[in-house]
């Protein structure tokens, strides 16, 4: 397996520019089962996880014309040829699962397998597969698949989620666009990706208010047309290459971040005394730290537009060095501290208890051989190299592959000193 080796010590000066959004970029890419006509994706962020679902889509029939290295993939479901999406592929990546609800609108009937992905928690489907039911489907879960039928067609309905999902709040929502009548969403999520989606929907034909509120209504459309929809830029990548910079030290701009989509990673970094000028118009995000020492802040990971999960370990991999003692409350994932570890590694001194981790910054760290558990875990590793003394080797980066888009390219174009080597 292929790793990454990075000298610690350079401060990072000059400008990052931000991909498309991984988690809006996999829900637009299933939108494609709706309609009979094409669909056009630009800024695509050409990561693993993308790569798969578009192998997915294929073998459900789908056209899929996105070179290698391209930006616009263009997707055209004409003719699905099976409207069975089998284990060897959902494994790959939990969002695959999504592809069940825009089957069975389109279709009728639709069989998917429960999906695997990143090992932070249970994270059931429930949810998801209750907004279906409440919309007329006939579910049947056998042999680890989800068999569903809906022979005339799904139904609108009021849908009340027990708890914020981002995923299930997605996914009925891209079922509900041909549901007939008119289902609303209550306790929705309200992350950007979810409005991205919901514009993308709506440039197809479908007729969706207040998505990004925590009510969404759809008044379901008998057919959706193709489009051409730009995928928003991705906050959890900008508010990654911030908290490098914040890390290592010096001066550098995020370019295209989408600024109005980070206040609460804009806010702990100003209070752990970095400097960030965010310029929404521009969309840019200038972070610099040189010299200053940082402050421990304390955070909990909340729903949109709570400080994000997905940030978290980034986040813990910064406090690691500040000055003082921070807590970090991760309230939306069980076992999502497994970054801690392998920070520890490195010298950071933090302790886990239930879903708080105390952390103690330290003067410090030092480079060591470190083994990436997810995607999130792994970039905090990488963070956490930047600002160590000497050689950090952090192993089965295939994880950072999944979310990450050319990361060592844009880390060394601002100083970095950080290399692939090629697994055997």
């Amino acid at each position: 397996m292929d790793s990454l080796k990075i000298t610690g010590g350079h401060s990072l000066n000059g400008t990052i520019p931000i991909s498309g959004a991984k988690n809006s970029a996999l829900k637009l890419m299933a939108a494609c089962l709706l309609t009979r006509e094409p669909l056009t994706l630009t800024n695509m962020p050409n990561l693993a996880d993308t790569r798969f679902l578009s192998q997915l889509l294929a073998s459900l029939g789908v056209e899929v014309y996105w070179p290698k290295g391209d930006s616009e993939c263009r997707l055209n479901a004409a003719e699905l040829t099976s409207t069975i999406a089998p284990y060897d592929q959902v494994r790959k990546m939990r969002a695959s699962f999504n592809v069940l609800g825009p089957m069975l609108a389109r279709e009728g009937h639709a069989t998917v397998s429960l999906p695997g992905g990143c090992a932070i928690g249970a994270r059931p489907v429930d949810l998801h597969l209750q907004a279906l039911e409440a919309m007329g489907a006939d579910l049947k879960v056998e042999a680890g698949y989800v068999k569903a039928a809906a022979i005339h067609g799904l139904k609108g309905a009021k849908i009340v989620f027990p708890f914020v999902s981002v995923g299930a709040t997605e996914h009925a929502m891209l079922a509900a666009t041909l549901a007939k009548g008119t289902t609303v969403l209550e306790n929705a999520a309200r992350e950007p990706e979810i409005a991205d989606l919901a514009n993308c929907l709506n440039a197809m034909g479908a007729n969706i208010s207040g998505a990004g509120t925590a009510t969404v209504q759809i008044e379901g459309v008998e057919a959706l047309n193709g489009a051409t929809h730009a995928v928003m830029a991705d906050r959890i990548e900008a508010g990654t290459y911030a908290m490098a910079a914040a890390a290592a030290g010096g001066d550098v701009t995020l370019q295209g971040a989408p600024v109005g989509a980070l206040g609460a990673m804009i806010d702990a970094l100003q209070r752990s005394g970095v400097a960030v000028e965010a310029d929404e118009a521009a969309a840019t995000i200038r972070v610099q730290r040189n010299g200053s020492a940082l402050k421990a802040v304390n955070v909990n990971t909340q729903p949109h537009p709570g400080f994000p999960t997905d940030l978290q370990a980034q986040f813990m991999a910064l406090m690691s060095i500040a000055d003082g003692t921070s807590v970090i409350r991760e309230n939306i994932f069980e076992n999502r501290f497994m970054h801690a570890p392998e920070l520890s590694r490195l010298g950071a001194d933090i302790q886990v208890r239930g879903k708080e981790a105390i952390v103690k910054g330290v003067e410090q760290l030092r480079g060591a051989p470190v083994m990436a558990t997810d995607l999130r875990a792994s970039v905090s590793l990488v963070i956490a190299a930047l600002a160590a003394e000497g050689e950090t080797q952090v192993n089965r980066i295939y994880h950072l592959d999944r979310g990450f888009e050319r990361l060592e390219e844009k880390l060394s174009g601002c100083g970095a000193e950080i290399q692939r080597v090629d697994g055997e």
